[in-house]
């Protein structure tokens, strides 16, 4: 993904090699493809259909006017609402009209709208900032109300493209066509977004390096421990757990479970909860206190754990074995408040997985920027960090950033974080570095979640129970 600024720095570059307008009607094209596959899907075809272009000043306009101008070529009727008419890209209107298209004022807009069988979303481009200025939140409101598809010129008018913030009015897209490479909007705010489709203009070899990076199901298939034919089970990584308490013991049952069913190595358990955990797990090796627990290649702390001196003890002594760890929960708290505890992890192959609450205690408020947020706390801590949210972010102390993002939010449960701090407990004991460790489990626990829930709510034992499922639906994309 790359920010307003790198796609406007990488365009200009191009706009300079090429002759005038060739970009503009690269990106026109590749929309009204898009548009014109829509199109044949809920409308029977280009050829009769009803097309209004939203059109704001500057070049989404002008996008959106061209890619009218070779829809109505195609045999759509198809209007622009003008809400910046002295402003309108010149020839992008001139293009349309001469394809015979019309244009409208924005007063008579809502009535084009609500007629329309597509609505094209091309008020503000990727320097927009700020909600929606009257007169488009009454058009944004029609089509709504309307219930007309709504495609997005490069992203949802009034969401910001670097943060995915939405300070006020804004679109919705039903989906979204956008140029050159992904921004943060489209992963950060993917709701607004819907599905995004990728127009490619020749930005590549002109990008510099990404703001922040998606992983796919490839990407993370590729990099997903499996057992080789001379492993065993502690070649594979044996995972520690250090969580639960007699108030929250659920908490142990879950990030235990969910590291068994992560990889095919071998866990270890050590709390007061070890005899839930063994009813549940057998083949978990349990103990009640930490320093009993036998060697282990990373430790998950914290869920469930509590905030006294006695999860005090436990995190400084996972922390003192020298392997990799994923601190959750009460541990993060317990960072928050000990300077020792801190310093322990500074600089070490370590996981945090705050929430926005857990982050402002350790790190200060998340804010409106989140990569900004979790890049800034990853570099002061010394450690990984993953902020978990809608949108998790994942960034290591050297500045990479990985995202992920979800459009729903079945992952939003009780005990679903226990679950996520197990699997990534496993893929750190298992070896993978803790950035792509941190992205992968969320990527897995997603897909679980999603598994789980099926379209109706569904419980965190659910989500953990779901894991190998989502797992073999990742390996899918291995090559064959």
């Amino acid at each position: 993904m790359f920010t307003a600024q790198q796609i406007r720095d990488a365009e200009r570059v191009l706009i300079d090699r090429l002759p005038a307008g060739t970009l503009m009607r690269r990106a026109a094209f590749g929309l009204a493809v898009h548009l014109a596959r829509i199109l044949g899907e809920r409308a029977g075809g280009v050829a009769g259909s009803r097309v209004v272009l939203l059109v704001g000043a500057g070049d989404n306009g002008g996008d959106a006017l061209w890619a009218g101008a070779e829809l109505r070529r195609r045999g759509a009727s198809v209007t622009a609402v003008l809400l910046a008419p002295d402003r309108a890209h010149p020839a992008g209107l001139a293009a349309l009209r001469s394809a015979g298209g019309r244009a409208i004022p924005a007063a008579r807009g809502a009535d084009a709208v609500a007629r329309s069988d597509l609505v094209v979303d091309g008020i503000v481009g990727i320097s927009g900032r700020g909600a929606l200025r009257d007169p488009a939140p009454a058009l944004a409101d029609a089509a709504a109300e309307a219930g007309v598809p709504v495609v997005a010129v490069d992203l949802p008018s009034g969401v910001d493209t670097d943060t995915g913030v939405v300070a006020g009015s804004a679109v919705t897209a039903t989906e979204t066509v956008t140029f050159g490479a992904l921004k943060p909007v489209h992963v950060l705010a993917a709701a607004r977004c819907g599905p995004v489709h990728l127009v490619d203009i020749g930005l590549g070899p002109l990008l510099p390096e990404p703001h922040a990076t998606v992983l796919d199901d490839a990407d993370v298939a590729a990099g997903w421990p499996l057992p080789g034919p001379t492993d065993d089970k502690y070649t594979q990584g044996v995972t520690g757990v250090a969580a639960g308490s007699a108030t929250y013991p659920g908490a142990a049952v879950l990030a235990t479970g969910a590291a068994v069913l992560a990889t095919s190595g071998m866990v270890r358990f050590a709390g007061t909860a070890a005899d839930g955990v063994r009813a549940a797990w057998p083949e978990v090796v349990a103990t009640d206190d930490v320093a009993d627990a036998g060697q282990v290649q990373a430790w998950t702390v914290g869920p469930g754990l509590g905030t006294d001196a006695g999860g005090h003890r436990v995190v400084e002594f996972v922390a003192g074995r020298g392997v990799p760890l994923c601190v959750d929960a009460d541990a993060i708290t317990l960072l928050a408040q000990h300077r020792d505890l801190r310093d322990a992890v500074r600089g070490r192959p370590v996981v945090i997985t705050p929430h926005d609450r857990e982050f402002a205690r350790v790190a200060g408020e998340v804010g409106d920027d989140r990569i900004g947020a979790a890049r800034r706390a990853a570099a002061d801590l010394g450690v990984t960090v993953l902020l978990k949210g809608n949108a998790t972010v994942v960034a290591d102390p050297g500045g990479r950033v990985l995202v992920h993002s979800s459009v729903g939010s079945w992952a939003a449960t009780a005990g679903s974080g226990d679950v996520l701090s197990g699997i990534l407990g496993a893929l750190l004991a298992a070896g993978r570095e803790p950035a792509w460790a941190a992205a992968a489990a969320t990527h897995v626990h997603g897909r679980a979640a999603g598994l789980a829930a099926a379209g109706a709510p569904a419980p965190a034992s659910a989500i953990q129970a779901h894991i190998p499922a989502a797992i073999r639906a990742v390996l899918a994309a291995r090559p064959a």
